[in-house]
């Protein structure tokens, strides 16, 4: 039974649902950085250079024969990883570097002077009412 809420405890620290919801909205995020690539990006450079489907570009080493496939490299799709890696890359850039700037703002200003305690108020008033006499 301790090992069920130890794991519990486990579970419910804030870094691991931090983590988990990380997880998750990154597998969004690559998704739709994958979509983006496919679909917005790479078409107009296969355009530019020639009309190509440049997901399906490969360099062929072996030709198909009767009794084999083709043996190819999908330098392609390979392209297609690289420009997606950029692009998720530079987001989490970003992401980082307004971070860091608000945890520097933070650091700049200094937090307000903490209230004295009551009774060296308290004392302060005595002192300032017996100087007055």
């Amino acid at each position: 039974m301790s090992m069920v809420k130890e794991f519990r405890e486990f579970a419910m620290r804030g870094s691991v649902v931090d983590l988990a919801v990380g997880v998750v909205i990154g597998a969004a995020f690559g998704r739709i950085v994958t979509v983006l690539v496919d679909r917005v990006v790479m078409p107009p450079i296969g355009l530019l250079i020639g009309g190509i489907d440049f997901s399906e570009l490969v360099i062929t080493l072996r030709e198909a024969t009767a009794g084999a496939e083709a043996v190819t490299i999908g330098i392609g799709e390979f392209v297609n990883a690289l420009i997606q890696f950029m692009i998720v890359a530079f987001a989490i850039f970003l992401v980082v570097k307004a971070i860091n700037r608000m945890r520097r703002k933070a650091e700049e200003t200094p937090p307000p002077p903490a209230a004295p305690p009551e009774d060296i108020v308290l004392l302060r008033e005595i002192r300032d009412a017996l100087k007055s006499r």
